[in-house]
């Protein structure tokens, strides 16, 4: 794992790159984060539409201030996830508040319903991300465990390892997946290693 102090180097090179106005530098960024920030924003609207919306908002904002990101502060994925998710989490807001005073339910019954939608689209956003971004042998032994219904046995066996490994990679992945909730609390940031 790289120290905080000391970003991956291809995240150095890409900021320096968009801040110098690269449009090739803005296509590698796309063609490598499009999918999870599309992802994500879909994740926390659940619209495909709204989801391209915070996709093209999420690129153009990185295009105009690439200087908001910090290398020293994490990876430019979890730059850009907590990104994705900040604005997508904005527009479900506006929108469900929007939709709220239409039909006019603008009571703190209706205001709390919502904020407990947010949190959850909030928390299954994180934890698809962390998913995602967790490291290949732990992603593996949680798919054969979770979708494919194989006890630590069974996920030993098909990933070649003792079944002490497979424990392990099994604890690990929940303990990881288990950050998710934790994160979401109110008032919490998303935890993708910025604030929200």
């Amino acid at each position: 794992m790289a120290k905080r102090d000391a970003p991956p180097r291809w995240d150095r090179k890409m900021q320096q790159r968009l801040a110098r106005g690269e449009a090739a530098a803005l296509g590698e960024l796309y063609d490598r984060f499009a999918s999870l920030v599309h992802g994500l924003a879909h994740r926390v609207l659940a619209d495909e539409r709204a989801a391209d919306g915070i996709t093209r908002e999420v690129f153009a904002h990185v295009w105009e201030h690439p200087e908001s990101y910090d290398p020293k502060q994490g990876p430019l994925r979890t730059w850009v996830a907590t990104l994705t998710h900040r604005l997508a989490v904005q527009r479900l807001r506006a929108t469900e508040t929007a939709a709220l005073a239409e039909a006019g339910h603008g009571s703190a019954e209706a205001t709390e319903e919502l904020e407990l939608r947010v949190r959850h689209a909030s928390v299954a956003a994180r934890a698809d991300y962390i998913v995602q971004a967790m490291p290949a042998p732990l992603r593996a032994a949680l798919e054969l465990a979770y979708f494919q219904r194989r006890d630590y046995r069974q996920t030993a066996v098909d990933l070649g390892v003792t079944e002490d490994e497979a424990r392990r990679r099994l604890r690990l992945g929940l303990q990881l997946l288990s950050t998710a909730h934790d994160a979401a609390s109110p008032g919490a940031p998303p935890g993708y290693g910025g604030a929200a």
